[in-house]
């Protein structure tokens, strides 16, 4: 796939200071290959968390691209798919790598939303499922094979061909479970202003009403759903815990979201207890 200009340039990707980015995820640059792309997506997944909390307090500034670079990049915070997407996708293209947006259904078995934002992208003439944003999911890509299972920081995840459709799974409790389905078909910026607007402000959004951070690091998955901080393990084993408001702050940074006094001020006014 060869992007003409104007995909390009519908993007903004030149927006984007690379050497920036790149020194925000602790990587260097490298020619485009499969194996550069596994670090540059594990670099980016652990450096930048996953986090809601411009939704929750309802000062979101939107997902164009220097709204991104400025929040997940110059700040050190986190964001949820839309711009971990769009921040790789620039970077990725910036590099050389020939990039694909695309969008999934969340758990298709129950019929979730066609909201999330994921990646095609291709290296060594593969293409690759590129999650970034997808919380603590995965953490490096996976080639489009019918079949394909790679294991995700010890959770064995599997791609399967559904007709048009691919499914993305997780083995758990001796089976597989679709996480998302989607399709090769490529999106346009403003089909992601429109879901974008969906997920930051509609009362069934699971972003609009509840605080949201994930962390995936190898053998480790740490979450913290409203006030319930959960670390589960490959072995099974999950440890859930209640935060109280006064250790809401340190948890934050445990996850590596620091926010500002009016920040931290407006957002317990909205937590439990």
């Amino acid at each position: 796939m060869t992007l003409a200009p104007e995909q390009i340039d519908e993007w903004t990707v030149g927006t984007l200071d690379l050497d920036a980015y790149l020194a925000r995820i602790g990587q260097v640059r490298a020619e485009p290959s499969a194996a550069a792309l596994r670090e540059l997506a594990k670099a980016h997944i652990l450096a930048v968390p996953f986090e809601n909390v411009d939704v929750v307090l309802g000062q979101h500034q939107g997902i164009a691209l220097d709204a991104v670079i400025g929040k997940l990049v110059a700040r050190h915070r986190g964001g949820y798919c839309y711009e971990h997407g769009s921040l790789f996708a620039a970077a990725a293209t910036q590099l050389g790598y020939r990039v694909r947006r695309l969008v999934a259904r969340v758990q298709p078995q129950k019929n979730g939303p066609y909201t999330h934002m994921t990646l095609a992208v291709e290296a060594d003439g593969v293409q690759h499922l590129v999650d970034v944003g997808f919380g603590a999911g995965m953490l490096v890509p996976m080639p489009l094979i019918d079949g394909a299972v790679v294991d995700q920081a010890g959770w064995p995840h599997r791609l399967v061909a559904d007709g048009d459709w691919w499914r993305l799974q997780k083995q758990e409790d001796g089976g597989w479970t679709d996480l998302h389905a989607f399709t090769l078909t490529p999106m346009h910026r403003i089909d992601y202003e429109v879901y974008h607007h969906y997920t930051s402000t509609h009362p069934r959004s699971p972003f609009t009403g509840r605080l949201v951070v994930m962390r995936l690091e190898e053998g480790l998955s740490r979450k913290l759903i409203g006030d319930e901080f959960i670390v589960e393990r490959p072995d099974g084993t999950k440890e859930t815990t209640t935060i109280p408001p006064e250790r809401l702050d340190a948890t934050l940074r445990e996850l590596d979201v620091v926010l500002t006094e009016d920040e931290l001020a407006k957002l317990l006014e909205r937590y439990p207890g």
